[in-house]
């Protein structure tokens, strides 16, 4: 089994010295590994991240994230994305060239309230993020209930190679969703397994930064130790 070795840190905390390679939430002075947020800190194959316990979600190029369309104007709509940006994807994008601010209305494609699948396609902080459903699996979110995670525990739903999500997937038969916002829609058949998926993934929103995640996520799902055993170190 892998040796992590998780602590809580601060802004300045010193994590280790040597020849580490920094990743998220840390920068490097000389030989040693510092902390650029409040979090826990994870030092494994000779890497040192931060994983944040609080923070809001900032925009990012390709990032995929689930919007909620709050309002129109003549050439776009305009989204809550779960940050202090607003989204907006312009008509075109969904229309196709021919679109017309005259002939076409755009409460017939989307409307306020609805959930959107998207990615952004350009933000560079100057201007509110540019959004797109140019892209395989994007589009209206027709079904599901809706869940909000902290936007930096996303990583740990998804857990290593995607393990931690397709335990819960595989266990409850759900369809889950991740926006990168921390926004998760979440769709099932049958009514047990969504409560489980559900269960699930706040579980891991509120326990992200405890050790044994993975174990204590499968113990309540009922799957049986040692399948999917690649997810023990996540």
């Amino acid at each position: 089994m892998m040796d992590v070795k998780r602590r809580y840190v601060i802004p300045g905390d010193v994590i280790a010295t040597g020849p580490l390679r920094p990743e998220q939430n840390v920068y490097q002075d000389g030989d040693r590994m510092i902390s650029t947020c409040v979090g826990i800190s994870e030092i494994f194959d000779n890497s040192v991240k931060v994983i944040p316990l609080t923070g809001g979600y900032m925009p990012k190029t390709n990032d995929l994230v689930i919007g909620k369309v709050i309002g129109t104007s003549p050439l776009s709509w305009e989204f809550d994305i779960n940050s202090c940006f607003v989204g907006f994807l312009p008509a075109q994008d969904v229309f196709g060239r021919d679109y017309s601010p005259t002939k076409d209305e755009l409460k017939q494609r989307l409307d306020v309230g609805d959930l959107v699948a998207t990615r952004i396609a350009n933000f560079d902080r100057s201007r509110d993020p540019l959004l797109t459903v140019q892209d395989r699996d994007l589009g209206k979110i027709e079904a599901g209930e809706l869940v909000e995670i902290s936007p930096s525990k996303v990583p740990r739903l998804i857990g290593k190679r995607g393990s931690m999500i397709q335990t819960i997937e595989m266990a409850t038969k759900a369809i889950i969703t991740i926006g990168q916002n921390g926004w998760v829609v979440i769709s099932c058949e049958d009514s047990e397994g969504l409560l489980k998926a559900v269960e699930a993934v706040k579980m891991i929103d509120a326990l992200a930064h405890t050790p044994n995640l993975t174990e204590r996520v499968k113990s309540m799902l009922g799957v049986p130790d040692g399948e999917n055993n690649d997810t023990i170190n996540d």
